[in-house]
């Protein structure tokens, strides 16, 4: 794909800019400030950079080796830097002026900033049309960032680095010698991480080059273009380049909310354009790279990231804020980076107090729940002898284990350590396969597949976080879960990739469930509510097969992620079957109970995979939208995501549930335990990499040969599930099998009583009232009862008695978020007044699965419903997720 060609807004395909054949990002240093003033992140990231190919190292280095050194042009480059530094500085007035006004002027010097930003990027863009294109240039996913700044780092002024190049190369021209440094630090051993990282901190706070000259640079709407005059290869570009800039606040990439406490909180939203919106990077998965970050925000905030170690905490000396440091060691796509800011505290095991009238301040909690004040700072003087160990390296935390036996051992007490057996749960351990040869194969990291510690770590340190008001339910449904779901996923698929984990309740408007990044999980309030009195078990039930679910994706998605982003079913078909695995054996469930279960929540899915696949376009029903060019990228490296900015997409479950089926396909060919131990074998081979449908499915073949004797070839799998739109041949046949399961069967009998209710009463309406006949209903389960929902809503017509009757034997508002959503369909299709409460406050509290009921509302034309619709938006509208309040928008509006 061209740069410089901007992507067609009529088209739905998310452009991938970044010419990753070309160069590399191998490591990134954030420095980031939070501003909840006016709802940015400025700061600035250094990119430590390195061409795929030929490249320099420091035996190549040698007084013959002086070619260009991009003297020719430098006028031109200075009254370049001299226009671009003129609209930097008033960009930065603008910044001070807002900074100081009242809320009167805010909005005009909003528009002052804005307008200052556009001058400056005119002033770039026509710089850069005059400049050569025989100059390489280096193409960064982009967008909704304001650059002020791209400059050169000049990393041979840090001694300790230039220790690392050899005496020969001294005389070496700057630009060869600094090739040289960053390409010795990017080279050194997992071994030496902690000295890698220190290296990268210092070099990173360096200088810019060639006495402040700016790189010139262009942004569109997609990308960021960096270019060095009289720089024609990847070779000869500079290998550390830092981009000074600043967030929008309405940049796709970054949430601006307030939490159900009403505080100010921030975090990266997940969405289709991932993180271009918070940092320029490379968005290709396969730009996988370390980074290491610095986060300044207020000091009664907590800080949370997907970084290895809980952070290291420095005070920001004489100001209102606190610095976070958080790091990486195992290279990820920059998709992977998260961050969340807010008011929130950590949940503790024991029953919280409940809140005093309103809501407490929450200060003093987040306080006692940051981890303890260190040095986050590395010195370059713990640097020097040898490069050997700063005494500010203790990261306080989680054990931190590496291949190289480099360990942190001190246990921090704001993380739960869970004794299994304390817990009444079952210690045996499933994971433990016989030495099968199979090793790691990725590159050189510090990773937990090759610690023997890390094999029997059932349960890895894991903290919950949230807003005060619901941090009771958070100890009674995600804090107790926690550690069963954790042992149990360890059990099923061995150990696990990451050291520790984070679980954020995350706002209102969050736009799913959840939301799975290294180290961190993002939870809907949607999944807390903790069932009936007395439903025990039953009332986790959602809960828990979304923790389930979100932890699956540390082995598929995360460790093991698609190498195109159109195949997601890779990652989200993997996790909706495992959640059911792991979670019966959280549940502890046995074999027949376990095989039921699943046989249930399988008619549920197909009966959500029909109605999808009916209202849907055929082109979006496709698990492998690109086919045989899976994977194919343009020479530069660039391409695109298909269908992944069209709306209908953002709230289709086509690659979770035809994904989904899949696997249980191919199970059911090997044999479920067969299958599974499989898995934990392709985890071993396949840990650390980007894979395609090809490298899980040929491993499979050869691994049960006999099935593909059989007929099972991985053409075939391709043309019945993967290439087509539609429900292949054996889903339906299966289907029916599952339909019989004793599970559904009960529900289809309490249906049948129901329904000879309701005809009962339609039978007597203008009759003189009689007793009420005596009904025993079942108790059921809560996938049950949203089947019973789903079931009773495909009826034309119930009786004006049937729905309250129905609401008290059930206590259907006291059930979690499913079992309520289909209580709130059958409310709007029968017009049932009494319940439109249910419906405000479901929308209202359960945001991410809403949007659907919104256009139920509207349907109708039922002038009561429309305006409980266009009360609920009105309420919500400013929480709502972007994508999520323009389709609802169209809607009602």
């Amino acid at each position: 794909m061209d740069p410089d060609v901007d992507i067609n807004p009529d088209t739905d395909d998310l452009p991938l800019r970044a010419n990753t054949n070309d160069i590399l990002v191998r490591h990134y240093v954030l420095d980031l400030t939070v501003h909840f003033d006016r709802e940015v992140i400025s700061g600035s990231i250094v990119l430590f950079l390195e061409p795929c190919s030929g490249v320099r190292t420091e035996d190549h280095i040698g007084p013959g080796l002086d070619k260009k050194d991009g003297t020719e042009g430098r006028s031109s480059q200075g009254r370049f830097v001299d226009r671009q530094e003129d609209g930097r500085k008033g960009m930065i007035r603008a910044k001070q002026e807002m900074f100081v006004a009242g809320e009167g002027d805010r909005e005009e010097l909003e528009a002052l900033f804005q307008t200052a930003a556009e001058t400056q990027n005119a002033q770039s863009s026509h710089v850069w049309e005059t400049s050569s294109d025989d100059d390489f240039t280096v193409v960064l996913d982009c967008c909704d960032l304001d650059i002020s700044k791209v400059e050169e780092v000049d990393v041979t002024l840090v001694p300790a680095a230039s220790s690392l190049l050899p005496e020969a190369a001294s005389g070496a021209r700057s630009g060869d010698q600094q090739a040289a440094l960053i390409q010795r630090i990017i080279s050194m051993p997992s071994s030496r991480w902690r000295q890698k990282q220190q290296l990268f901190s210092l070099c990173s706070r360096a200088p810019g080059a060639q006495a402040g000259t700016s790189l010139l640079f262009h942004r569109d709407r997609w990308s960021l273009q960096v270019r060095k005059r009289g720089t024609s290869s990847p070779q000869d570009f500079p290998r550390a380049v830092r981009i000074c800039y600043e967030t929008r606040p309405t940049g796709g990439s970054v949430r601006w909310t307030k939490d159900q406490d009403g505080r100010v909180c921030v975090y990266t939203a997940g969405s289709p354009i991932n993180n271009r919106a918070l940092f320029p990077c490379q968005e290709p998965p396969v730009a996988m790279s370390t980074w290491q970050a610095t986060v300044r925000a207020p000091s009664e905030c907590v800080v949370l990231m997907s970084g290895e170690d809980q952070a290291v905490l420095t005070e920001d000396g004489g100001t209102p804020f606190s610095v976070w440091h958080y790091h990486v060691t195992m290279p990820m796509p920059a998709s992977t980076f998260t961050l969340a800011v807010g008011h929130w505290c950590q949940v503790s095991p024991e029953p919280p107090p409940a809140p005093a009238r309103g809501v407490r301040d929450c200060v003093e909690c987040s306080k006692m729940d940051k981890p303890g004040i260190g040095s986050g700072e590395w010195s370059e003087a713990g640097l020097l002898p040898g490069l050997g160990s700063s005494s500010s390296e203790v990261v306080k935390g989680s054990p931190l284990q590496t291949c190289s036996g480099d360990q942190t051992t001190r246990p921090d007490p704001a993380f739960c350590y869970c004794s299994l057996e304390d817990e009444g749960l079952s210690v045996t351990d499933y994971s433990g396969m016989v030495d099968d040869g199979i090793g790691c194969s990725h590159g050189d990291y510090p990773c937990r597949f090759a610690e023997q510690s890390a094999r029997s770590q059932r349960v890895i340190p894991h903290r919950v976080f949230g807003p005060v008001c619901l941090l009771q339910k958070a100890q009674t449904a995600v804090l107790k879960l926690l550690p069963r779901c954790l042992a149990a996923a360890h059990a099923v698929l061995g150990v696990h990739p990451f050291s520790r984990l984070d679980v954020l309740i995350i706002p209102a408007g969050f736009s799913s469930l959840g939301m799975a990044s290294p180290h961190i999980i993002f939870l809907s309030q949607s999944v807390l509510n903790c069932g009936s009195p007395g439903a025990g078990e039953d009332g986790l039930s959602l809960c828990g097969s979304r923790i389930c679910h979100e932890i699956a994706h540390s082995w598929f998605g995360l460790v093991i992620g698609a190498r195109d982003w159109t195949e997601e079913w890779i990652s989200e078909g993997f996790a909706t079957y495992l959640e059911d695995i792991i979670w019966a054996r959280a549940q502890q469930l046995s074999l027949q109970d376990t095989e039921e279960q699943s046989d249930l929540k399988a008619v549920l899915r197909w009966r959500r995979l029909s109605d999808e696949l009916q209202n849907s376009e055929e082109e979006l029903q496709i698990l492998r939208p690109n086919m045989e060019n899976t994977g194919r990228v343009s020479e530069s490296g660039s391409s695109t995501v298909k269908h992944a900015l069209n709306p209908d997409k953002t709230f289709m479950q086509v690659h979770y549930l035809k994904g989904y089926f899949l696997l249980r396909f191919l199970a059911c060919q090997v044999g479920e335990q067969p299958f599974i131990a499989f898995f934990r074998l392709f985890v071993k081979k396949y840990h650390g990499h980007l894979i395609l449908s090809q490298d899980f499915l040929r491993m499979l073949l050869i691994t049960f040969p006999d099935i593909e004797r059989e007929g099972l070839s991985l053409s075939a799998i391709y043309a019945d599930w993967l290439d087509r739109p539609g429900i292949p041949k054996w889903l339906h046949e299966r289907s029916a099998v599952w339909s019989r399961s004793r599970l559904v069967a009960e529900v289809k009998a309490e249906v049948a009583k129901w329904i000879l209710l309701s005809q009962s009463h339609q039978g007597r309406r203008r009759k003189r009232k009689r007793k009420e006949p005596k009904v025993n209903y079942k108790e059921l389960v809560p996938e049950q009862l949203v089947m019973l929902l789903e079931l009773l809503l495909e009826e034309a017509e119930l009786s004006a008695a049937t729905l309250p009757l129905l609401h008290r034997t059930y206590d259907l508002q006291s059930r979690d978020a499913e079992v309520q959503h289909r209580w709130c369909e059958l409310v709007v299709k029968h017009a049932h007044t009494q319940a439109y409460g249910d419906v405000e406050h479901f929308l209202i509290h359960n945001q991410a699965m809403g949007v659907y009921l919104y256009g139920e509302l509207m349907l109708h034309e039922d002038a009561e419903q429309q305006a409980v619709a266009r009360r609920c938006l009105l309420l919500v509208r400013g929480e709502m997720d972007q994508s999520a309040r323009r389709v609802v928008e169209e809607m009602v509006l």
